[in-house]
């Protein structure tokens, strides 16, 4: 039986969402709350790189994670094993969150008491790069055995984003990816965009990661 709360979250109508979710930022913004926005296609190791920034974090600050998904609680059950607050969002079939979802997410996870919470959203490369979901910051990982053609195919998730993180780098020998190439291409969406190469599975550029979100963390919450 499962121990994780999972809560449905209901799509809102997300005419205001723009106005939602600056709502959403300015009450975080007194709580004190970072919210990351992590986005990444299906596979390409969003869970894994999470608990390894988990694991990088949890002693220095309070962190609660959310977990959105159209379905199931695989992904919160292995999130909930770090020691992590951590709640389950199912979508009720919509492939992204939206400011009002988010909204409803926070109050689930109880944010009084987190310093960085992470919303964990659905995979998927196009649905939710749409919708403000009134994070502080959003980040993308884009895997090695996707390709680094995906910053021209998906421009939207790519120009929104402040981070990108390439993960799977030990896989790089057996893969036609060309990592300055990528970087090229990302350049070409947004080239504010810091790009982090990683491998979650060895915890390499895990440490550049979470040096960017004590950073921010600690900026947001000056």
């Amino acid at each position: 039986m499962s121990k994780v709360r999972i809560l449905e979250v209901k799509q809102s109508v997300f005419a205001n969402n723009d106005a939602q979710a600056e709502a959403l930022r300015a009450d975080l913004k007194e709580k004190g709350v970072f919210l990351l926005n992590l986005m990444s296609s299906p596979g390409a190791g969003k869970t894994t790189t999470l608990a390894r920034t988990i694991e990088a974090l949890q002693d220095e600050m309070k962190i609660g994670v959310m977990e959105a998904d159209i379905d199931s609680d695989v992904d919160a059950e292995t999130i909930a094993k770090t020691g992590a607050k951590t709640i389950q969002l199912h979508t009720g079939g919509m492939c992204h969150l939206d400011a009002e979802m988010t909204k409803q997410g926070l109050e689930g996870l109880g944010s009084d008491d987190v310093e960085l919470a992470v919303l964990e959203n659905v995979g998927n490369l196009v649905c939710p790069a749409e919708f403000d979901t009134g994070a502080v910051k959003n980040a993308m990982i884009l895997s090695v055995p996707e390709g680094h053609d995906k910053p021209l195919k998906y421009p939207l998730m790519f120009s929104i984003c402040d981070v990108v993180l390439i993960n799977k780098t030990d896989v790089l020998p057996y893969f036609d990816f060309d990592m300055e190439q990528c970087r090229r291409n990302i350049a070409l969406r947004n080239p504010d965009a810091l790009v982090i190469p990683i491998c979650a599975k060895t915890g390499e550029g895990i440490e550049e990661w979470t040096d960017y979100l004590r950073r921010e963390v600690a900026s947001w919450r000056a």
